[in-house]
């Protein structure tokens, strides 16, 4: 009992932190969340070809399409700075290896003070792309055959009746197809809080999610403090909600573009990792099914691609209309220009 009250002590005690820094930044003029830097980020890269389908595979597809979303963002989105983790076929910073190129993706939003990370990938399914050659059964056929039964002056041969079953050749394709997007799950918000609690460890400056600062935020108090970790946790939250606002943009947009979705969802396993290691509102997008004759295909095409970019880029500029404010009429210009 005396745990429970301590806990929810130190939850109203956070509360009023994250208040008081909202109530700070309200009196300044800025709206809460605005968005100055989003995060493109091509999956894979170099000797990680990703998933792979019948003509092409994930990396080069997202590659693509992660330059074009981005010059799509910088055309609608003046004054809010657009990066790219890799903008070359290699992994990105030059490395080798993908573990560390995923660790690299994650530091380099965290380092450059995104505000949205927005990650591209291709999906996959089944045995083989396109589809595979599987033995079924179709019926059985029936064979006799002399034995010899019995001993001694008993002993006889006869003939037995045994069944074979007939198997055929049969071609089944990879039907898996559509779109969906990823956020962190939820229970993994412990993991959200040690990628806040590192951002400029260097210089021991706490990353705001209300400004997108790290410079001119607060000094980075003690991690340990079980207030500050609750608090921390009530960013990590925010940032789920938002993440899952903006992927659910993404899909409603998909489908408003007559792509099947598979919906918003939330995984812990290693390939999404830099969800989680990522200090801010994050998704990765499975633009389709690159092991799908159909939806590769699609990827591949300049028309498909271009409707992938608007629904992403609709996304975006939608959730900054709900949650922030871009640098001064920025959005506004964009959009008046089109």
């Amino acid at each position: 009992m005396k745990k429970s009250i301590i806990q929810f002590i130190l939850f109203i005690v956070a509360v009023g932190c994250f208040s008081g820094i909202s109530a700070q930044q309200g009196a300044s003029g800025a709206k809460s969340g605005a968005v100055k830097t989003i995060i493109v980020d091509a999956g894979h890269g170099g000797s990680d070809v990703g998933a792979e389908g019948l003509q092409t595979n994930e990396a080069s597809i997202t590659l693509q399409v992660a330059r074009k979303l981005a010059t799509a963002l910088r055309n609608q989105l003046k004054g809010i700075n657009i990066l790219e983790t890799r903008t070359t076929s290699a992994l990105p910073g030059g490395l080798t290896n993908s573990v560390a190129a995923n660790r690299y993706r994650a530091d380099f939003a965290n380092r450059n003070n995104g505000d949205l990370f927005i990650s591209l990938h291709c999906n996959a399914a089944g045995r083989r792309p396109g589809g595979w050659y599987i033995k079924k059964v179709i019926g059985r056929e029936a064979h006799t055959k002399t034995v010899t039964v019995g001993k001694g002056k008993k002993k006889k041969k006869v003939k037995k009746t045994y069944y074979v079953n007939k198997y055929e050749d049969v071609w089944v394709e990879n039907k898996a197809r559509g779109t969906e997007t990823y956020i962190w799950a939820v229970g993994k918000n412990e993991q959200k809080v040690n990628s806040m609690k590192n951002i400029d460890d260097e210089d021991k400056d706490y990353y705001n999610e209300e400004t997108g600062d790290g410079a001119d935020a607060p000094p980075l108090p003690d991690v340990n403090d079980p207030a500050e970790r609750v608090r921390m946790l009530i960013y990590a939250q925010n940032y789920f909600r938002k993440s899952y606002s903006l992927a659910a943009l993404v899909e409603k947009n998909f489908i408003a573009g007559g792509r099947l979705s598979r919906g918003v969802q939330q995984r812990n396993h290693k390939g999404i990792w830099v969800l989680q290691a990522t200090g801010m509102p994050s998704i990765l997008v499975e633009m389709g099914f690159i092991s799908n004759k159909e939806d590769e295909a699609y990827l591949m095409s300049s028309e498909g691609q271009e409707e992938i970019v608007n629904s992403i880029l609709a996304a975006v500029k939608t959730y900054i209309e709900k949650y922030s404010t871009a640098a001064p009429g920025s959005l506004a210009v964009a959009n008046r220009a089109e």
